[in-house]
């Protein structure tokens, strides 16, 4: 024992004297904040990537076992139970079809089946700050277990089973069968993506799961329904069914009587809202809504998206606004568009994101929920900040069709009428020639404007019409008349991809952060088709139940346009074309109705701001502490149509 002890105190001497400089090279990097955002100190390419399988609440392919949700993991080598780091999600369907962002990425895996390739931009910028990235294969898709079922149950429960997971509320197994614990993270998550992506992150938001602290739903859904039909019309026929057999993975038997089901219970001979849609619903459903939702939202959609058509946005924006959830929004005029690719604001996009998820997930005081909460295209890349959205400075005006075919605030004389057949029409067909008498469309128009008219908002169709037969369907159009440069959404989504590219993040030879620059397509047209509408006169009072409206009667139908975000230019003319069924964007035949309207009873009412558009910006908007929202009346607007 006694010869022990010099021995001992050496090395007690020589621990005790390296000690300091040893612990100085060997400091773990830990969390850092320089100017309202988390710096990049870890490494990127020595990051751990692994990926384990959650056990769901679902057994949607009904084989007797819960299914597993696969999750793809990347973050720092030093998280653990000593460095617990947040999460960023992209949850998708899409990583072994389509892939994901405008270059169509999809998931590499290494010899040891972990993703060495994540796609997009999210691992690579997001990992060396502090953050794990989970790339998520929805229920039935990729490498998960279990059926799609195009916004139901399993696709919403599937995604809520990884938050409950990284909060130690659900089990997981890595491939072996051994438990996997997220012991690294703090449990602060935020969903993230693009239409379906961005889709499922408002789903699992709208179940009030604890830990999604924030949402960012690009182009995404709110409802299945305003997806698929328009106020009973309906856009394609067994959509669900054709999606599912799409994004699964599986043979195709194996899913048949969950796409089977879906036709049964699509209601698509009547075109209501039923049980189905109702479950497929995150604004008031029967799995979540609204009301249940804790995370932020940062929102971000297009007016010309006529994919995801924009009243999916529209709508759950005003219900979160209602309910005061924190939120924030982009509103562009491209087509089914990521904010990567709006065109010379791809690094503000990175570091608004930057900025939001630090906030929201690692608790920095930057600043950005006291900044104008909307940022709006007004014309081709010209970008403005408000308030909100839509323009809470508006004033809505009453567009009044008249019998000579001029549109103006004035109501038309008593009497007055006008006559269309409900015949199956290509939108270009309606608004053509509208100097012309068509069978299958009535057309207005207002003189030359004096001055630019902003519309902001949802336009409102409101019609009194009388028919021969029990429905009709019916088309609302509202139009620019007037030759200009705008963005042309219609060709390539509105953008153009370029070689040259540029890097948001650190690289490695098997992910790099480098993605391919865009420019906006712009063309120069005699009009532009502004707002759309549609509707069944058999809904006009209910969207679950169909009432025909009695032959030689007349019936008030009153809906809702697309909302738009449009300057009307000095000189322009605005249309208005009203016709039966739209051929461009419905699968439905005509009904061969007649239609009467009521031009005296009839008109569109729509939300505008006066002047020019740089002029709408209210001035210091990044101190206004007034309501959540402006509700203003609806006076008669201080201007005149020539």
């Amino acid at each position: 024992m006694s010869q022990l002890r010099p021995a001992l105190f050496a090395v007690a001497l020589t621990l005790a004297i390296a000690t300091p400089a040893q612990a100085a090279t060997a400091a773990v990097p830990t969390i850092k904040i320089e100017n309202g955002r988390t710096q990049p100190v870890f490494s990127y390419a020595d990051a751990i990537r692994e990926h384990v399988y959650v056990e769901s609440t679902v057994d949607s392919d009904l084989d007797g076992k819960l299914d597993k949700v696969r999750v793809d993991i990347i973050r720092p080598k030093e998280s653990g139970p000593g460095l617990r780091v947040p999460v960023v999600i992209d949850e998708s369907p899409y990583y072994d079809n389509s892939g994901r962002g405008n270059e169509s990425e999809r998931k590499i895996y290494d010899a040891a089946g972990n993703v060495a390739k994540f796609p997009l931009f999210y691992d690579n910028y997001f990992v060396p700050r502090g953050y794990a990235v989970l790339n998520v294969d929805m229920l039935g898709t990729t490498r998960s277990e279990g059926c799609p079922d195009i916004g139901g149950k399993a696709d919403v429960l599937g995604g809520k089973a990884v938050i409950d997971w990284l909060n130690g509320r659900a089990k997981a197994v890595r491939a072996d069968g051994s438990p996997a614990v997220a012991d690294w993270t703090t449990g602060k998550s935020a969903m993230i993506g693009k239409s379906y992506d961005g889709t499922l992150a408002n789903a699992v938001a709208a179940t009030g799961v604890e830990g999604l602290k924030t949402i960012v739903p690009i182009s995404a859904i709110s409802s299945w329904y305003k997806y698929q039909r328009s106020n009973g019309v309906i856009y394609n026929y067994d959509y669900a069914s054709w999606l599912a057999n799409y994004v699964d993975t599986d043979p195709e038997p194996k899913c048949k009587p969950v796409r089977d089901k879906m036709d049964a219970e699509d209601g698509d001979d009547t075109g209501n809202y039923n049980p189905f849609w109702a479950e497929r619903d995150y604004i008031e459903g029967l799995l979540g809504d609204v009301s249940k939702v804790k995370a932020s939202v940062f929102v971000i959609h297009t007016v010309n998206d006529l994919n995801v058509k924009p009243d999916n946005f529209s709508t759950w924006w005003k219900a979160l606004a209602d309910r005061h959830v924190p939120r924030k929004i982009w509103v562009g005029q491209t087509q089914h568009v990521d904010p990567f690719d709006f065109e010379g604001r791809r690094t503000l996009w990175v570091d608004t994101l930057h900025r939001w998820f630090d906030h929201w997930l690692h608790g920095v005081r930057n600043g950005i929920t006291n900044e104008p909460r909307a940022d709006v295209e007004i014309g081709p890349k010209q970008w403005i900040t408000q308030r909100d959205w839509p323009a809470p400075f508006a004033l809505r005006a009453s567009l009044r069709p008249a019998a000579d075919g001029s549109l103006g605030l004035r109501p038309a004389a008593r009497n007055s009428t006008a006559t269309f057949t409900d015949v199956r029409m290509s939108e270009e067909d309606m608004v053509a020639d509208v100097g012309t008498a068509k069978p299958g469309r009535v057309a207005f128009t207002t003189g030359a404007l004096p001055l630019n008219l902003r519309l902001s908002g949802t336009p409102t169709a409101d019609l009194r019409v009388k028919l021969d037969k029990p429905t009709s369907n019916l088309t609302a159009l509202l139009v620019d008349f007037g030759e200009t440069e705008r963005v042309d959404w219609r060709r390539g989504q509105g953008i153009t991809t370029l070689t040259e590219e540029d890097c948001h993040g650190e690289s490695t030879a098997a992910d790099d952060a480098c993605y391919r620059k865009v420019v906006t397509n712009v063309a120069t047209r005699p009009l532009e088709i502004v707002a759309r509408g549609w509707i069944d006169v058999q809904n006009r009072d209910s969207l679950s139940r169909a009432e025909p409206l009695p032959a030689g009667t007349y019936g008030k139908v009153k809906w809702l346009t697309l909302p738009q975000d449009y300057t009307f230019k000095k000189g322009h003319r605005i249309g208005l074309v009203i016709a039966g069924t739209d051929s461009t964007y419905g699968n439905e035949a005509g009904t061969g109705a007649n239609v009467t309207v009521d031009l005296a009873r009839s008109s569109v009412s729509v939300p505008f701001v006066l002047g020019t558009p740089l002029a709408d910006v209210p001035k210091d908007t990044s101190r206004f502490r007034g309501p959540e929202r402006l509700d203003l009346p609806e006076p008669e607007p201080e201007f005149q149509f020539y």
